[in-house]
C-alpha cells in the first residue's frame, strides 16, 4: 500500500505564491509519474502538471509560466511551485503518483487533497 500526504495549501491574495508539497510513503519499488490535480467547486477535475521519471514535465496552457513541477527521487516527493496566482485558481488540489511494482504493473495513488484559495 502506498500513502500520499499533501502539504502547503492556504489561502493567498490574487498575485501571490505558494508552495505545495507530496510525499509518497509505503510499499514503493519504482515511481514512473507524479502530479497535481485540482477540482473546483461544480467542475471535472483537471490536470494542473506532471513530471516523468526522465523529469519531463507538462502543463495545463492555464498555468504555463506560473507553476513549476519537481521532484525529489530520493525522498519520493512531489512539488507545485504557483506564482502569481488567480482567483481561477481556487481549488483543492491532489496530488497523484504513478507505481509500478516488481512484477511491471501500475498503479495510480491519489492524496486526500489540499485546499487553495486565492482571494482579496
Amino acid at each position: 500500500q502506498v500513502q500520499l500526504v499533501e502539504s502547503g495549501g492556504g489561502l493567498v491574495q490574487p498575485g501571490g505564491s505558494l508552495r505545495l508539497s507530496c510525499v509518497a510513503s509505503g510499499n514503493i519499488f519504482f515511481i514512473s509519474a507524479m502530479g497535481w490535480y485540482r477540482q473546483a467547486p461544480g467542475k471535472e477535475r483537471e490536470l494542473v502538471a506532471l513530471i516523468t521519471s526522465g523529469g519531463s514535465t507538462n502543463y495545463a496552457d492555464s498555468v504555463k509560466g506560473r507553476f513549476t513541477v519537481s521532484r525529489d527521487n530520493a525522498k519520493k516527493n512531489v512539488y507545485l511551485q504557483m506564482n502569481s496566482l488567480k482567483p481561477e485558481d481556487t481549488a483543492v488540489y491532489y496530488c497523484n503518483t504513478v507505481h509500478m511494482d516488481y512484477s511491471g504493473n501500475y498503479y495510480s495513488y491519489w492524496g486526500q487533497g489540499t485546499q487553495v484559495t486565492v482571494s482579496s
